[in-house]
């Protein structure tokens, strides 16, 4: 009990950040979390209501993922901040840096891209970005144009990673290769 207070005012008088909290705390909180999960880690979660947000199965979130259950625009006009719960669905990929606000559901095999902020739910199997978020193409199309790109482009294989000890030459080479084009890496 008094372990929690302590945080509780170290939290309001900023001594730690919410980035400090972590995805264990915000499970203890509530927060669901499904299986194959990747990148959770490098969001930043909102703590204050974490047991807001539902985060389904083999989901990917890119760095600096930002999920709001809260928005505290309406705080001085009404003396209360909006609240609402974000849902990620089933096998969704999140872009770095990407930002889900309140009352958002992320649609089943969805993509949101890098940089976008999502303040409408996103249907299921469609990639959406941009500032708000807004449709771009069905999944089916994104995938089909990039295999059609990988039929000319460069593609690398696990040799090529840093966890599998890409080489100095392999990473000149790959410099070269990409120098005015897209490439592909398992």
């Amino acid at each position: 009990m008094i372990k929690r207070i302590i945080k509780s005012i170290k939290f309001r008088l900023g001594m730690i950040s919410e980035g400090e909290l972590n995805v264990e705390a915000c499970l203890k909180m509530g927060m669901k979390l499904g299986k194959n999960v990747h990148g959770v880690a490098a969001c930043m979660l909102d703590y204050a209501h974490c047991w807001l947000i539902e985060i389904g199965d083999n989901v990917t979130f890119a760095p600096q993922v930002y999920l709001l259950a809260h928005d505290a625009s309406t705080q001085k006009l009404l003396d209360y901040t909006k609240i609402a719960k974000v849902i990620i669905e089933d096998n969704v990929f999140i872009g770095a840096r990407a930002l889900i606000m309140p009352g958002v559901r992320v649609g089943k095999n969805s993509i949101v891209a890098a940089g976008s902020i999502v303040t409408k739910s996103v249907p299921e199997n469609t990639v959406v970005g941009g500032n708000p978020a807004k449709f771009i193409t069905t999944v089916a199309d994104y995938k089909k144009k990039h295999q059609e790109i990988m039929q000319t482009a460069p593609v690398y294989d696990k040799s090529w990673l840093m966890q599998e000890g890409i080489t100095a030459e392999m990473r000149e080479k790959m410099n070269r290769d990409l120098e005015n084009t897209l490439g592909y890496i398992v």
